[in-house]
């Protein structure tokens, strides 16, 4: 096994696990993302075999450049991590993965490492990192904030209140960020739907670490709000944003 770090660039080559067509526009808005959140200590690292087959990957950054609704000084933050074949899972390979975080806080000087997991879509289950030494912090929705440290006098990471955030959004909105590289194609859609339905969608690019922890879900780099109610947090297809526009439609009837 070999941890290949993705920079700004080898990332047209080594790709960014999560998309790997370099054509598609979400690799493209990744790229430009990526290579400004690079300066500001994020990493990507895919995990490969030895016969170079991708196996997974992790993305993290120190916490106060963490594009999650998170408050975490002088920690390490996970965004992301995944282990792509069901046949390659509970093997320790996600462990390797976040030694390889825990090293690099310890390396800056850090306090710890933290995460938010949850069993839905998009985030990994809790129990990888209670395995690998994480404590449970918070729970808020269907959301997580778990960590490990190694100071015990350091201030443990909490979540912002997302929820008060959802109030000031008034009609239609969809907020999201290029963190994750499918949220643009999602956000296309969504739109389309929303014109076909003559619904006012309002929608606006999440474009900094500031606005990113301000945002009205836990997930934060994806929101689809009506009239102050967070009905996404993580994208969706056309498909299933017209079953909830449908509901929403009704409702208000």
């Amino acid at each position: 096994m070999k941890l290949v770090e993705v920079t700004p660039e080898n990332a047209v080559k080594e790709t960014f696990f999560c998309i790997k067509n370099t054509k598609k526009q979400g690799f493209k808005d990744k790229l430009k993302w990526f290579k400004k959140s690079y300066k500001e200590g994020l990493k990507i690292k895919i995990l490969k075999n030895d016969e170079d087959k991708m196996i997974g990957f992790i993305e993290y950054v120190p916490a106060i450049k963490a594009w999650r609704p998170i408050d975490a000084d002088n920690y390490m933050f996970i965004h992301c991590t995944y282990i792509y074949a069901k046949k390659d899972r509970n093997k320790g390979y996600g462990s390797i993965l976040i030694e390889d975080a825990e090293k690099e806080a310890k390396t800056k000087g850090m306090d710890g490492l933290c995460v938010i997991t949850s069993k839905g879509g998009w985030l990994a289950n809790k129990t990888l990192f209670e395995n690998n030494g994480f404590e449970q912090l918070e729970a808020k929705d269907r959301f997580e904030l778990l960590s490990k440290t190694w100071n015990s006098s350091a201030k443990k990471p909490k979540f912002y209140n997302w929820t008060n955030q959802q109030k000031k959004y008034k009609g239609w909105h969809l907020l999201y960020t290029d963190q994750c590289p499918w949220n643009e194609k999602s956000a296309v859609a969504i739109l389309n739907v929303a014109m076909d339905y003559g619904v006012d969608l309002k929608v606006s690019k999440i474009n900094t670490v500031e606005e990113a922890k301000m945002a009205p879900s836990g997930f934060g780099v994806f929101n689809l709000l009506h009239d102050g109610k967070l009905l996404e947090d993580h994208y969706i297809s056309a498909t299933r944003f017209r079953t909830i526009l449908k509901k929403e439609l009704d409702m208000s009837k």
